[in-house]
């Protein structure tokens, strides 16, 4: 009988082929644009370099997936929200 092992990292979220789903989407992306290419222009040299092109996105993709500082943006909102009025003199209640 065939056993299954537990997946623990549920709260990483999913991946496929090793990539998050934007990532993995962005991957498919290629894929069908280098097909249409091939379609359109159908050469040996162009199979060629979309197989490498679409190889080497998704090393890209996979080094960027794991190392999470190249994808780190700067923070876009500030950490407290308040509804409170700055006052420039500190010493003065409203």
């Amino acid at each position: 009988m065939r056993k299954y092992m537990i997946y623990k990292d549920i709260c990483k979220g999913a991946r496929i082929w090793g990539l998050p789903i934007s990532l993995f989407a962005l991957l498919m992306l290629s894929i069908l644009a280098s097909l249409l290419i091939i379609i359109f222009s159908f050469s040996l040299m162009v199979i060629i370099l979309a197989m490498g092109w679409n190889l080497c996105w998704y090393a890209v993709l996979t080094k960027m997936s794991y190392n999470r500082n190249l994808l780190h943006l700067n923070k876009v909102f500030p950490d407290c929200v308040s509804n409170k009025q700055d006052n420039l003199l500190n010493h003065v209640e409203n």
